[in-house]
C-alpha cells in the first residue's frame, strides 16, 4: 500500500536511498524478490509489496511519475489522494448525506501539522507528500483516517437514494469521541468505523489485534453505538470495519456477534457489497420502520 500517509515508500520496500541509481534499484528489487519469496520461506505480503515498488519506480517513466506525486523531486506535486474530493458531475442519485466525512480528523490534522513546523514557519502545503512523511506518526495516522472516512463516503454516495449516512457523530463529551458513520440502508441499520493502519492486521476473541492497532477498536465501536441507539431509541443490525484493502488478507471477515452484534470487518473495496447485502446475522429494516429509524436519527444526532 503506497497511497497511504501510514506506507513505507516504494524506496524504502527495496531497501534504496531515493537518489538511487537504476542500476541500484534493479539489483536492489532482485535481492528484495529473493528475500520475500514465499518459496524460499519469505512473506508473501511482504512480496508482493517488492513486485509492487518494482512496478513504481522501475522504469525512467514510472519513477519520475511516482516521484512527482510522493514528494521525491522538487516539481510540482500532484498526488490528489490527499486533496479534496473532487467535485462530482455525475447526475445519478446519491445517498442522503449528513455531516462532513473526515472533517474533524482533518481539521486536527491541520491545527497539528503546523503546530509541529514550529510557530513561525510558512507551510504553503500541509498535505505535501515529503512534509507528511516526515511528520510524527500520530499525525501521519490522523490524515490517514481523515482520508479512511472520505474513501467510506465516496462509496455510501454512490450506492443510491435508498442508503442515508450520517458522518462524523457525536458520542460524548470529546470530540474524538465520535461515531466515523450511522448508515441506514435496507438491509439494517450500521454503525461503522473506517481505519487505516498501515499494516495488515489480525483477529482474536472479537477484536482486532496488531501492532499498529491502538486500544480496543470494535469494542469503542460498539460502546459508541449503544449512546446512539440509547438515545435515538433505535436498534444496530451490526457493526462494520472498514480498511484498506492491503490490510485485510481476505475481503469479508465476519467476526460473529461480539457483545450481541454482529461484526464484519470489511476491505474497502467490497464495503458495497456488504452494505447491499447485509451484514451476515444482521436484522433487515424495510417498510415504515426505515422511515420511522431515519426520523428519529434525524432528530437526534449532533455532529463532532
Amino acid at each position: 500500500m503506497f497511497d497511504s500517509p501510514l506506507s513505507a515508500s516504494a524506496y524504502e520496500v527495496l531497501g534504496v536511498d531515493p537518489t538511487a541509481t537504476a542500476d541500484e534499484i534493479k539489483r536492489a528489487f532482485r535481492l528484495r524478490l529473493r528475500q520475500t519469496h514465499p518459496d524460499a520461506g519469505g512473506d508473501a505480503a511482504a512480496f508482493i509489496q517488492v513486485q509492487r515498488a518494482w512496478e513504481l519506480v522501475g522504469t525512467v517513466d514510472a519513477r519520475a511519475s511516482y516521484d512527482r506525486g510522493h514528494g521525491f523531486t522538487d516539481e510540482e506535486v500532484t498526488w490528489n489522494g490527499w486533496q479534496a474530493p473532487p467535485v462530482r458531475t455525475d447526475t445519478r442519485p446519491k445517498a442522503r448525506s449528513y455531516g462532513h466525512p473526515g472533517g474533524w480528523r482533518r481539521e486536527r490534522y491541520l491545527s497539528l501539522i503546523r503546530e509541529w513546523a514550529g510557530h513561525g514557519v510558512d507551510v504553503p502545503d500541509p498535505y505535501d507528500p515529503a512534509l507528511v512523511r516526515s511528520a510524527p506518526h500520530e499525525l501521519r495516522r490522523m490524515l490517514a483516517d481523515a482520508l479512511a472516512e472520505e474513501e467510506t463516503a465516496r462509496t455510501v454516495s454512490d450506492l443510491g437514494m435508498g442508503f442515508t449516512v450520517w458522518h462524523d457523530v457525536a458520542t460524548g463529551q470529546r470530540a474524538d469521541d465520535k461515531l466515523d458513520h450511522v448508515i441506514l440502508s435496507p438491509s439494517g441499520l450500521y454503525g461503522v468505523l473506517s481505519e487505516d493502519f498501515g499494516e495488515t492486521v489480525r483477529f482474536r476473541r472479537g477484536e482486532i489485534i496488531g501492532p499498529a492497532v491502538d486500544g480496543a477498536p470494535i469494542a469503542a465501536l460498539l460502546a459508541r453505538m449503544r449512546v446512539i441507539a440509547r438515545a435515538a431509541r433505535v436498534r444496530f443490525g451490526g457493526a462494520i470495519v472498514v480498511l484498506p484493502d492491503d490490510d485485510l488478507d481476505q475481503a469479508i471477515t465476519p467476526l460473529g456477534k461480539v457483545r450481541g452484534v454482529p461484526v464484519v470487518v470489511v476491505r474497502r473495496s467490497a464495503l458495497h457489497t456488504v452494505l447491499r447485502q447485509g451484514v451476515p446475522g444482521a436484522r433487515d429494516i424495510g417498510g415504515n420502520e426505515l422511515f420511522d429509524v431515519r426520523t428519529r436519527l434525524q432528530h437526534t444526532v449532533t455532529f463532532v
